[in-house]
């Protein structure tokens, strides 16, 4: 009986560990270099932008979605445009790539 419960509990201690696991991967932040393909801006008071970026090492393109007002700024005054190169981290939020870091490889 005390065997079947400590094989028991190590059984459930080793699923809550995976998935835990999985969970932190999830959530962990990713890090991009690629060229701008496409930049969607709502409007002049956008709050919000999407950019897509083709990855340099993949060539798979990632849609990214920017909040930062320095980023939007940039984005309105064309001084990040299309074809720009960038380094960029992020998080995926529900399904959402959503920036933390948004700057011209070369700087801006």
């Amino acid at each position: 009986m005390k065997k079947r419960t400590l094989v028991l509990a190590v059984a459930t201690l080793f699923a809550v560990c995976a998935f835990s696991m999985t969970v932190l991967a999830q959530s962990a932040e990713m890090k991009l270099v690629g060229v701008i393909t496409k930049i969607k801006i709502a409007g002049p008071a956008a709050t919000t932008a999407t950019a897509i970026l083709k990855d340099t090492k993949t060539e798979k393109l990632v849609e990214i979605v920017i909040n930062d007002e320095l980023t939007l700024d940039k984005f309105k005054d064309h001084r990040i445009v299309e074809g720009d190169e960038i380094r960029c981290k992020y998080k995926s939020v529900d399904g959402k790539n959503v920036s933390n870091y948004f700057r011209k490889t070369a700087g801006c």
